[in-house]
């Protein structure tokens, strides 16, 4: 028995437009109207279950998003690069200094000024000779927060455009299969070329910082208590000019992707990330001589993103982008030894 309403009920936007597209299953039309495909009367709407009188002909399918990929990013901000854009997903650089997503008195933020720059309240940023307007389909996507990036580690992550996609996205996270690899310069050299942090972790009582805990302190804490594992490996190493020690390259996998993972875990591991002020002994306690490194963040980049696309099961799709320019030219004093 179908579910579509009669000629004179009001009903679900959902049964609708089944109705004008008999062929197609109902999860496939409900993606649709998430997606911002579907108009009445020239307004998007995007709850499948709204309730309509019926609509005739004022019931609109927009044409698919063709996806626009950005090679090395489209700048539509001088700390936001657009590297992928669809009527599922959003894929960005964010620069350091900048928040990922909004938080209250943090100013802007990732999110916000992608927010921004598709409804038109952004100019279209595209540097070079191949300047183009965003097409005006776009302006309907609404980016939705999936996962974050530290204010200031620099780096690619993604966000989702329906809700329906977050979902997908945010299932990737909580499941592992959301890959994401990261670069970072640490004091020290670890033990082995490869290996594995497994470590305790609770937030402390304002949750800002991470805390590692011991397995039987995390079996008392409870769910409050998270393992996390990083995948190390080292990729180069550079003595301190004077003999001053080792700073270590390293790409860092996680597999578990917790608040402050990687920067904690290598603390603990006794490599403290360079510039890192939360959990570097050396730039939180003036005490102790302060950093022997001046660098004005944790230097710690995003560097590889790869996801199953939440609209096409099966297809993985990844995004590589290269240090930022304060990172290397870090890694060029480190290797002419005058740090």
């Amino acid at each position: 028995m179908s579910n579509c309403p009669t000629d004179t009920a009001t009903g679900p936007l959902l049964d609708w437009l089944l109705r004008q597209y008999p062929d197609t299953p109902r999860t496939r039309a409900k993606q649709w109207i998430l997606a911002g495909r579907v108009s009445l009367n020239g307004m998007v709407i995007r709850k499948p279950h709204h309730i309509i009188p019926d609509p005739k002909d004022a019931l609109q399918l927009g044409a698919r998003l063709a996806p626009l990929a950005g090679g090395s990013g489209w700048r539509i901000h001088p700390r936001v690069s657009l590297l992928y854009l669809d009527c599922a997903l959003a894929v960005v650089n964010k620069g350091p200094g900048l928040i990922s997503v909004p938080a209250s008195n943090s100013g802007p933020s990732a999110l916000g000024l992608l927010a921004d720059f598709l409804a038109g309240r952004l100019g279209t940023g595209k540097q070079g000779a191949d300047q183009m307007p965003l097409p005006p389909a776009y302006r309907r996507l609404k980016p939705l927060p999936v996962h974050r990036l530290d204010q200031y580690t620099s780096g690619v992550f993604c966000m989702a455009t329906n809700p329906a996609a977050r979902r997908h996205l945010i299932a990737q996270v909580q499941a592992r299969t959301m890959k994401r690899g990261y670069v970072a310069f640490v004091e020290g050299r670890p033990p082995s070329p490869k290996g594995v942090w497994r470590h305790w972790l609770r937030l402390d009582g304002d949750k800002l910082r991470q805390q590692v805990i011991s397995a039987t302190e995390a079996k008392a804490a409870g769910p409050a208590a998270c393992q996390a594992i990083t995948h190390y490996e080292v990729l180069a190493e550079f003595p301190r000019a004077g003999g001053q020690g080792v700073i270590s390259k390293l790409r860092l996998r996680l597999e578990t992707g917790l608040k402050h993972q990687i920067r904690i875990q290598a603390a603990q591991a006794g490599l403290p990330l360079v510039g890192d002020r939360a959990y570097h002994p050396g730039y939180r306690d003036s005490a102790r001589g302060g950093a022997s490194i001046h660098f004005p963040r944790q230097a710690l980049h995003a560097e590889i993103l790869e996801l199953e696309h939440p609209d096409q099961p099966g297809k993985r799709m990844a995004w590589t982008v290269d240090l930022p320019e304060d990172l290397l030219r870090l890694e060029d004093a480190l290797r002419a030894r005058r740090l």
